[in-house]
């Protein structure tokens, strides 16, 4: 079984624009998928860097010399590179969300298929995890997160479920978890909901919403002049922290203007609407289903 099938890999190529002798980053590493396909475009010049939090990915490191794996989360992605030696960079790549890999660790927690330690950090690192997080957080937190982390309509009842069931006994595992909420998982809906209820627990767990606005504003600083960033997201929330950068600038997507009137954008959208996957891949790949990819230049 693979490691991770990537996504759209062509677009995401293409869409960097490689130049041989450029400088390139991939945030997001993973089975290295697209890090490979980066490497066969660059010539004796050209270096590429990897990031990944996940200890799992550096098994799968490249061996060669112009390319360099950091076990960090991409937060950090300015002191990292420069630690490294790297001040300019020429293009970046982020395939955000969970890897194929991370989904099919059953003790890893992503899977609601799999039962198995409701851990999901993607960083094992660090301290904080999902049965923590829903064994300690207060109603009015947990309802705020299933709401605005997972846009579930029924967050107020999940939330309850939630915290009458570890009254009673502690909340260990991903089956734990779905038998705590059960009853408010909407027939034929089961699985949607679920997903929406650990990803709202994921994206806390990690961080991934501010991780997501401290790389791309770093990422804008590192940028060459016509360097570009290529960014693909699997959720609304994600996708429209991208969507509102990449066209003003800022989160909110409030557009600012000059003296004179004119906008001040720091990148031009290379393309104006999301890309999205082939039909060919989508029958290959289930998990480029909801995958948007949007590419914007400085």
């Amino acid at each position: 079984m693979s490691y991770h099938l990537p996504v759209m890999l062509n677009e995401c190529i293409e869409g960097l624009n490689i130049r041989p002798d450029g400088t390139y980053v991939d945030v997001t590493f993973g089975g290295g998928g697209h890090s490979r396909a980066i490497m066969s475009q660059l010539g004796p010049d050209g270096r590429l860097v990897g990031f990944d939090q996940d200890a799992d990915a550096l098994a799968n490191a490249l061996d060669d010399s112009r390319f360099t794996l950091i076990h960090e989360n991409f937060r950090f992605l300015k002191s990292f590179l420069r630690l490294h030696g790297v001040r300019k960079i020429d293009g970046l790549l982020a395939d955000l969300g969970v890897s194929s890999h991370q989904f099919d660790v059953a003790d890893r927690g992503f899977s609601t298929r799999l039962d198995g330690e409701l851990d999901l950090r993607m960083d094992r690192r660090q301290e904080l995890t999902a049965k923590e997080l829903v064994n300690s957080a207060d109603e009015q937190e947990l309802v705020r997160l299933l709401r605005l982390y997972g846009e579930l309509p029924n967050a107020y009842q999940m939330a309850k479920a939630i915290c009458k069931a570890r009254a009673e006994k502690t909340i260990e595992t991903t089956f734990d978890l779905r038998e705590a909420v059960n009853k408010h998982l909407p027939k034929g809906m089961e699985n949607k909901y679920l997903a929406m209820l650990f990803q709202a627990l994921r994206i806390e767990v990690n961080g991934e919403l501010e991780a997501l606005q401290a790389m791309l504003q770093q990422a804008v600083e590192l940028l060459n002049p016509g360097g570009r960033l290529v960014v693909m997201s699997y959720h609304s929330l994600e996708d429209r922290l991208v969507k509102n950068f990449f066209k003003t600038g800022n989160f909110e997507g409030k557009l600012e203007k000059d003296f004179y009137g004119n906008p001040i954008v720091p990148l031009k959208l290379v393309v104006r609407k999301p890309i999205t996957a082939s039909e060919e891949e989508l029958q290959q790949n289930n998990r480029s289903r909801s995958a948007k990819l949007r590419i914007a230049e400085k």
